[in-house]
């Protein structure tokens, strides 16, 4: 049986396989701690892999299972595309990235699936885990049972989104199984994960995938990020009629694991980069290893980061990724992940998702719950009344505890006067101080009197 591990790319090695000479791959350090996998889809074949058998934190790549068992319910008939499903409280209390529709809101599997993965909703994934099982635990059950049934021998889900748990956990191995099983068992459901974009209402989302209209051939699948991950990316792209998959795990940034992810894919579309050769393993002979997880917090949410990491984040990782493939004769040496991005025509225009059986601008904004209140200053509850002068006035509501009003302060008193000077001996007995004498009367010069 063949053991993974002696074939990391990032050894150096020569490989002599099928007389042919693998040239040695330079890969930097930086992209030494992530695990990486490349595989055809129709074959199985392994073309590239590197730690691809150690236990990693899946995160929201988790929706692929979520999909996988909606899509085996909806063949089933245990539900249609067009089923209504109730967001309930334990799902609207997802944490974001989520839709945020307020309980009761009703949406369509079909829109559900779309928004679970354009928008990596958290809620919608409860969502189709509470209306396909009837509840969170059975459909975890069926997830591990799926697993199970596709030899998934690493994973084991605890959610149905990927938010962080300990025993939600899979390898790189195991998260190319299932999405090689999603294109085989599931063809007439492909085009679901290479949706560039959604509008609900007036609103446009973009995936989170930016393969997607970048790379040549992108066509899926699922992006996955929280802080004990790192940024994963599980990526899948056709040319001609080689359709291969790649899986990245543990970078640094989104930027990161795009690039990456773009340059194992053009490895693996390079005839001569396949390191095993006509000796190579198949995906599924691939066996995982124990242990626990690798905890990418630190590095990928430490302190040490310039900006906060988010599964929005596309452009917040080194200046330069330096992911290079050295020696590819048809491109040139010194070749980057980055160069191997473009804008592309759109693959599609934004496909329209809504709330309800059918669209309906009164549905979507009843959806959302109001926003919330600002915050009055604690004191008085006032109602305000106009009276037919038209004038307002603030009514004081006796009835509410909050409504007493906050009593003033006390004014400090007044210092008192300064104190009279003590009375003297014979002030003491002396009468009060007479009014002052009126001014005296005008006087005027005597007239003698007239002659007798």
């Amino acid at each position: 049986m063949l053991n993974l591990p002696l074939f990391r790319t990032r050894n150096c090695l020569a490989w002599l396989t099928a007389g042919l000479v693998a040239t040695a791959l330079l890969v930097p350090a930086a992209a030494r701690a992530t695990p990486s996998l490349v595989i055809e889809v129709e074959s199985g074949k392994v073309l590239l892999a590197d730690d691809a058998t150690k236990p990693w934190y899946p995160a929201s790549v988790t929706k692929l299972m979520t999909a996988y068992v909606t899509f085996k319910a909806l063949r089933s008939g245990r539900l249609t595309p067009q089923t209504l499903i109730t967001v309930s409280e334990n799902a609207a209390a997802q944490k974001p990235s989520k839709m945020g529709f307020r309980v009761g809101t009703q949406v369509t599997v079909d829109n559900a699936l779309k928004m679970m993965l354009v928008k990596s909703a958290n809620d919608m994934a409860v969502v189709l885990a509470e209306g396909v099982s009837g509840s969170l635990p059975a459909f975890i059950a069926e997830m591990n049972a799926t697993a199970a049934e596709l030899g998934m021998t690493g994973s084991h889900f605890a959610n149905p989104n990927g938010l962080p748990d300990p025993d939600n956990v899979s390898t790189a191995r195991d998260l190319a199984v299932l999405a090689r099983h999603i294109l085989l068992d599931f063809p007439d459901q492909s085009d679901l994960f290479r949706i560039p974009a959604m509008k609900l209402g007036p609103s446009v989302i973009r995936s989170y995938n930016k393969l997607i209209d970048r790379y040549p051939g992108a066509d899926g699948m699922k992006t996955g990020f929280i802080c004990a991950s790192g940024f994963n990316l599980v990526a899948s792209a056709k040319r001609g009629n080689r359709h291969l998959i790649a899986v990245v795990l543990g970078t640094n940034s989104g930027r990161d694991r795009t690039e990456q992810a773009a340059l194992l894919l053009e490895r693996g579309f390079q005839q001569s980069w396949n390191i095993f050769g006509n000796m190579s393993p198949t995906v599924d002979s691939l066996r995982n290893e124990g242990g626990a997880p690798v905890d990418m917090r630190k590095l990928v949410c430490g302190p040490q980061r310039k900006t906060v990491a988010s599964e929005a984040d596309d452009d917040s990782g080194p200046a330069a990724s330096g992911y290079v493939a050295a020696g590819m004769a048809s491109l040139g040496d010194g070749v980057t992940g980055a160069s191997l991005l473009q804008q592309l025509p759109p693959s599609m225009a934004p496909v329209e998702v809504w709330v309800g059986p059918v669209p309906s601008a009164e549905a979507l904004a009843a959806a959302y719950p109001p926003p919330p209140e600002k915050k009055k200053p604690a004191g008085t509850k006032t109602t305000v009344k106009k009276n037919a002068k038209g004038q307002t006035t603030a009514v004081i509501d006796p009835n509410d505890p909050a409504a007493k009003p906050t009593p003033k302060p006390a004014a400090k008193p007044a210092k008192p006067a300064q104190k009279p000077a003590k009375p003297s001996a014979k002030s003491a007995s002396a009468q009060p101080a007479p009014l002052p004498k009126p001014a005296p009367a005008p006087s005027y010069p005597l007239v003698p009197p007239p002659p007798q």
